[in-house]
């Protein structure tokens, strides 16, 4: 069952705000302000569920697991809707797509081993640009210079968050490895002989 609570309530609406983004977007009277707001309304929640679950430590399983798969939903759904307009090229949205689902599938196979990677500063960069960049492609058709520039910024900072990430998942994994040998060898060296 889900555990109610307020972070998980904003997730839970971050997921439902996805077709209506679509929606937005697509249908037949397509709307990028309401888009737009509707983006800029479910990035804002991924933000604030986080802060919040720290500061109440009302953190979650739930949370834990839906919250990444939530930001990964908007992000994705954004890209393809934003191609299928033509106001991004396919490339980027694949490139963006690619490391979102490498990165959500290896980091749920390291929490399997109990190993939990947090959020780090590329990453965090990587979200700020990103949802930027996605929010200026849907607020201007056509595109600035500047919103260019800025998807351009937005492939360059995932494919380096990507990058830092797998290097710092191989060194956990590895930490972790060591560690598990450690407790073995303490474990085998405290058995009693017969």
């Amino acid at each position: 069952m889900l555990p109610l609570n307020l972070p998980n309530v904003l997730t839970v609406v971050r997921i439902l705000l996805v077709p209506v983004l679509v929606v937005a977007l697509l249908g037949e009277t397509g709307n990028d302000l309401l888009a737009a707001i509707v983006f800029a309304a479910a990035s804002a929640t991924d933000a604030i569920d986080g802060y919040i679950a720290r500061a109440r430590n009302s953190i979650t399983t739930f949370g834990k697991l839906m919250d990444p798969i939530a930001d990964k939903l908007l992000v994705i759904a954004a890209l393809f809707a934003l191609v299928s307009l033509d106001r991004l090229q396919p490339w980027i949205a694949m490139v963006i797509v690619t490391r979102e689902l490498a990165v959500t599938v290896t980091r749920m196979a390291a929490t399997a081993q109990g190993v939990i990677i947090p959020a780090a500063g590329w990453g965090k960069v990587k979200t700020m640009v990103q949802v930027a960049a996605i929010f200026f492609l849907i607020a201007f058709d056509p595109t600035p210079l500047w919103v260019d520039l800025l998807v351009y910024a937005a492939v360059a900072v995932t494919v380096i968050s990507g990058v830092d990430y797998f290097f710092g998942l191989r060194r956990m994994l590895r930490e972790a490895e060591e560690r598990r040998l450690q407790h073995k060898a303490a474990d085998a060296a405290t058995e009693p002989r017969s």
